[in-house]
């Protein structure tokens, strides 16, 4: 496993990196709820969080969108087992479940996927084209999927062939954008 794929050192710390992360990205977090909730998915919708680490935004999504069923995946089992008992403790693991996975080679079926995100995870991805190019499979034909990042980071996950485009993301107050999300047009 890399450096950046570890997370410096906190993929084995989940309860510190939730702490430390949390007061800077609920901001952000809000929001992909908030985007997630006015996409108008159908009731049943799957949706599927790459890159979960503890598994913060699927339990937003659990909140936000009832009927959805949400997975999260992350190469990090540690994270894993934090976003596993956090989903106990909300009362949600019935339709939020998690999986040590990673992005590059996911254990779903094609198309199973209504929408797809992932938060601050592409910057870790060793792979990038490999990872777009895997949820994209995993995406039903007329799916969604939103990347979140650094803006700075957007780019690695712009792969030829793939049409997507970059949108600005306003996450707090501040009077400019650290944040942004790439778009994918939805698969065919």
């Amino acid at each position: 496993m890399k450096l950046h794929e570890r997370m410096f050192g906190l993929a084995g710390h989940a309860r510190i990196y939730h702490g430390l992360v949390r007061p800077f990205f609920s901001p952000m977090y809000r929001r992909i709820a908030a985007d997630v909730a006015g996409a108008g998915l159908p009731p049943g919708a799957r949706i599927l969080d790459a890159g979960t680490g503890p598994g913060t935004v699927p339990l937003a999504l659990a909140r936000a969108v009832p009927g959805a069923r949400i997975d999260g995946v992350d190469l990090s089992a540690e994270m894993i087992e934090e976003a596993r008992r956090s989903a106990d403790a909300a009362g949600v693991a019935d339709r939020v479940t998690f999986m040590v996975a990673d992005v590059a080679a996911l254990p779903f079926m094609d198309g199973e996927f209504d929408l797809i995100v992932s938060s601050m995870s592409l910057h870790h991805w060793t792979e990038p084209a490999a990872g777009v190019r895997e949820l994209r499979r995993v995406l039903r034909p007329g799916g969604r999927m939103w990347i979140y990042d650094a803006r700075v980071a957007l780019g690695r996950g712009e792969v030829p062939g793939i049409a997507s485009r970059r949108e600005m993301v306003r996450t707090g107050r501040l009077p400019f954008r650290l944040v942004g999300r790439l778009v994918f047009q939805p698969a065919p």
